[in-house]
Parts: structure tokens; sequence; C-alpha cells
């Protein structure tokens, strides 16, 4: 962990070098004008010298002057090198999860990866500011005066040594209670963030629910519970003021009871008494910062194991040594697969085998849940198998580079996402550089270009997050035109196109059929007429394949899929014909 988080530093070791040095500097300056102080008294005010109390002045103004220069540079240094630590921290995190595989994915929530790339971050940043700063200048503090206190008089220096060794068990006790608080107190932010991503994300159901009131409790519930854990955490840590407190004036007292004694006695002078008071300050405010150091410490503790968690989570999907890159047709062999998820006993795939020319258009069907997404899933490589190999164009797909393959498999998933800008800016995530004309051809044959028209800003319209000023079916149609605009050799359609009406789905795949004959297309739907013209349609059951034929053969020879025909031949099945409403 350790070693993770050291190797962010990166650009800022230099300023995190000085920063100490700056902070010890400072120390010292502290540290010479009680020293001065008390030979001002002694041989300056006492003896009436004016000249000696001027010169002795002028080292303090430099020597103060130096200090607080020293302390400016080490606060600026400071600051610079843990914002930029913080800042490679993020980058490393956010560049590492863009290379995770979806079973790197399925390990970490998105609201706990939100939680890490911010509030964790954040606690890291101040806590490496203070290690800079704090923890290399109040031990310096601490025994430097302490060396000082003890040269002016051993008898009374060993009341701040006693008291600095109380303080110390004091503080490790308080710290040992309250570190479990703080670090459990992380994980909770994790529900917190995940009632509020889901909360805002899905406003609108919320709302047409009328779940207002379960949503605020909900919130409620996660946020007591952090405020409870750093009540706990924070009652703990409350008694260390008034200790550190008590033991200064403690130690006021009894130096200044037997200081008083000892110029009594002429054992001491009146300056190196009030050197004495001004180092016993020093002493335990020293302390007081290490408290502090020690409480942001365990606070950062749990942070910091997240945060090097997702930085050394390695992706399970590896290109080859020496990917193929060239990916000659649309060809797809599936060759006794079997697949289960991260952390899971049973497969969700068990044995599937079948094959399927370039250029065809095969459908899938299937109950909910028979595992219909993640055998598409692993044509893209988004996972691997667990048994078996999945080839396209004669290759298994762990041989190709994992761009190329991603780039030559176009996939629209279930929940493909539009995002803030132009429909122009959305559909150019297929292809960066497709032209004004590749674009709108790439929404005739997805059946979006006549919707787009009635725009105002037509192809300029502006898409909200998540496309949330268009309908569902709308949504849909575009995020199939983004595929189509990459031009790939194999289009997935996962239940794309659930949300268009059953006139728009059958002029959609009037067009597949003309003008992406090349194509190899596999189109996933609850809809058997989405499906019911291709060449062949596999059809899938708790992860196995109980028939893979044309739409005669399997009306003739499995019983699920005829069923499942009638029954939406009838009215009960097709969900959809009612069709869409249009923005």
């Amino acid at each position: 962990m350790v070693s993770t988080l050291a190797s962010q530093i990166k650009e800022y070791k230099l300023a995190s070098i000085l920063t100490p040095i700056f902070m010890i500097l400072e120390v010292v300056a502290e540290t010479l004008i009680p020293l001065l102080m008390s030979r001002m008294v002694d041989y300056g005010v006492n003896a009436g010298n004016m000249d000696y109390i001027v010169n002795i002045a002028i080292q303090m103004l430099i020597i103060a002057a130096f200090g607080l220069l020293s302390g400016y540079m080490g606060g600026r240094l400071g600051a610079y090198a843990s914002t930029g630590f913080a800042h490679n921290l993020r980058d490393a995190m956010f560049a590492n999860i863009q290379e995770f595989s979806f079973d790197n994915i399925d390990k970490f929530s998105t609201s706990s990866l939100v939680t890490r790339l911010t509030t964790d971050v954040n606690n890291l940043q101040q806590a490496y500011q203070m290690i800079l700063r704090m923890t290399f200048r109040a031990p310096a503090s601490l025994i430097v005066s302490m060396i000082m206190a003890f040269k002016i008089s051993p008898e009374l220096a060993s009341v701040y040594l006693y008291a600095a060794i109380f303080l110390a068990i004091v503080l490790l006790f308080i710290m040992s209670k309250a570190s479990r608080h703080f670090q459990a107190v992380f994980k909770k932010y994790d529900d917190l963030n995940r009632s509020v991503q889901e909360n805002v994300s899905s406003i609108r159901v919320v709302k047409a629910y009328v779940r207002e009131d379960y949503e605020k409790e909900r919130f409620k519930e996660a946020s007591s519970n952090i405020y409870n854990l750093f009540l706990l955490a924070e009652k703990t840590t409350a008694w260390i003021q008034p200790i550190m407190q008590a033991t200064v004036y403690a130690c006021i007292l009894l130096i200044s009871w037997l200081g008083a004694n000892m110029i009594v006695n002429s054992q001491l002078s009146t300056g190196n008494l009030m050197s004495l008071l001004t180092y016993c300050m020093q002493i335990l405010m020293s302390l007081m910062m290490l408290g502090m150091v020690f409480v942001m410490i365990t606070m950062s503790l749990a942070s910091a194991k997240r945060v090097a968690e997702v930085i050394n989570e390695e992706s399970n999907l590896k290109d080859p040594e020496n990917p193929i890159k060239d990916i000659k047709d649309g060809s797809i062999d599936f060759d006794h697969v079997s697949f289960h998820y991260y952390g899971a006993d049973e497969d969700v795939l068990d044995d599937i085998s079948f094959h399927i020319e370039s250029g065809e258009t095969i459908g899938l069907i299937g109950a909910t849940g028979s595992g219909k997404s993640t055998l598409v899933s692993l044509i893209s490589r988004l996972y691997d198998v667990s048994e078996g190999s999945v080839k396209v164009a004669g290759e298994d797909v762990r041989k190709y580079d994992i761009e190329a393959l991603r780039n030559e498999v176009a996939m629209v998933l279930q929940k493909n996402e539009l995002f803030s800008g132009t429909i122009y800016d959305n559909l150019r995530w297929g292809d960066l550089n497709a032209t004004d004309e590749e674009c709108q051809k790439a929404c005739e044959i997805a059946q979006a270009s006549e919707f787009i028209a009635r725009f105002k800003d037509g192809y300029n319209t502006h898409i909200e997050q998540g496309g949330n000023n268009v309908s569902g079916g709308q949504k849909q149609r575009l995020c199939i035109a983004r595929a189509l605009l990459k031009k790939p050799k194999v289009l997935i359609l996962d239940d794309s196109t659930s949300a268009v009406d059953t006139a728009t789905d059958a002029k959609m795949r009037k067009a597949f059929r003309e003008d992406l004959s090349d194509m190899t297309k596999i189109i996933i739907a609850q809809r058997i007429s989405s499906v019911q013209d291709a060449y062949k349609i596999l059809v899938l059951e708790d992860g196995k394949i109980t028939g893979f034929a044309n739409h005669d053969e399997l009306m003739k020879t499995n019983e699920f899929y005829s069923s499942l025909y009638l029954s939406q031949l009838n009215g009960s099945g097709d969900f959809d014909e009612g069709g869409e409403m249009d923005a």
C-alpha cells in the first residue's frame, strides 16, 4: 500500500523533500528566540545595558523573519506537493478504472469508486500535507526544545519529559480506541453516495411512484450511520484537547513554582525561567500537533487502503504478447463455452457451442436470466470465458488486440447511455471523424432520421446527460446509429429495440437486410417478431442452448419458442404493441 501511494508522488518529490527541510529550519528559528530572550533579560534588562538589548533585538528580528520565511515556504511547498499527490492519485485511479474488465467492475460498486475518487483522495491529500509539515516539525520542535530545556536546567526539564511520556501514552490509547470508528466510517460513505446517485439519476421514477418520502428516509439512514460513527470517533478524540491543556497548565504551574524557588536560591536566572516556560509551551504544542497528526493518519489509513485497492487492481483482460489486429470477417464460433461471474459458483452458461457465418442475421431468444447478455458479452471480450473458447473470424478472441476487436464487434447494450452534447457529438462516439452525411446515413438505417428532423435544431439538438430529453425508443435508435458508424463486421443488439414500436422495428430490420448485408448481426429480443425473419434463432434456457434453427423449424421442435410465439400472437407477450411517444 505504502509503495503504491508513494509511486504517485512523481514530479512532486522535490517539493516533498524541501517541505520538511523548511519546517525544521522554522523550528530552529523558533528555538533560538527563547534563548536570545533569556540573554536579553539576564545581560541586558537586569544589567541596564541598552546596547546589548538593541543588539539582541536585531538578532531576534532577523531570526524571526527567517523563521517566518521558512514557515511560508514549507506551507507553500507542502500545499503544492499534497495537491499534486492527490491529482496523481485521481489520475492513476481513473486511468486504471478505464482498463477494468466487467469482472473488475463487478468487484467495486459505482458509488464506492466515486467515494474513493473524491472523499478518500481528499483525506489522503490532507494527511500528506500534514505528514510533510507536522510530522517533521512537531518531533523536531519537541527534541530541540527538550535539548535546550535540559541544557538550561535538567531538574526542571525532567518535568517536560515526564509530561511528554504521559501524553504519548494517553494519545496512543485514545487513538487506538478511535481508529476502528474512523476505519468503518468511509465504508458508510459508499452507501450515502449510492443513495444520492440512484436518487438523482432516477429522479423521474422516484417522482412517478411518489417515493420521495422513502428516498428521504433512505438518505437519512445512510447519513445517520456516518454521523453516529463520526460522533463515536470524535467523542473519543475530544479527550485529547482537555488532557493536553491540563498537562500544559500543570507543567507551567510546576515549572513556575520550582523555578521561583531556584531563583530565590540563586540556582536559576529570571531569563532562564522565561526560556523554560517558552520551551514548555513549544514541547507541549508539539505533542498536541502530533496528536492531530495521529488523528488524521488514523482517518486516512482506511482511505489509503481503498485507494490502493483500485490502483493495484489488475484487469483480467489483457492483450496477448503479439496481438492480432486484423479481423478478416464476421464469422463467430462458440466451442464448448462455459462461464460464471466473479465470486459465483454456478455457471451462467453451460457447454455452449454454435457457428455463425459472416453476414448472417441471428436472433437470440430466452427468458430473463437465461444468459443472453452474458453470451454476447463474450464475443467482444467484455468477459473472458471460464471454459472453452469464443472465436471471431476463426481466431480465439483472446488472441486479438482488445481495441481492434471491440472496434469490429459493435455492441448496443441494454442500458446504453447518451452523453451531454449535440446529436452529432453523440453519434461521433462511433467514429470521431465521421462526416455529417455518414452520421445522417447511419440514422436513416437506425430509423432515427425521422424524429431528428422534427427537432428544431435537427442534428445539432442538445442532448441532456443520460439522454433524459428524448424518449426510450429515440435513445435506442441513436445508440444503434452510433454503433453503425463504427462500420463493424459484427453488430450486436442486446434488446436494443425493446422501446421501439413494432412498425419502426420492422423498418429497421428491412434497412439492415438491404444496407448491412455483409455485416453479421446478432439481435437479442423479447419479441419474436423482431427476430422471426432471422436466418437462425438461438434459444437459450437456463444457460443452455435448446434450439438453433429458423422460425419454422423452431415452431415444430422447440416447445418454449412455440409457446412464447403463440402467447405474443394472442397479445399477451408483445409488451410494446402500444408503440412509443416521441419527445
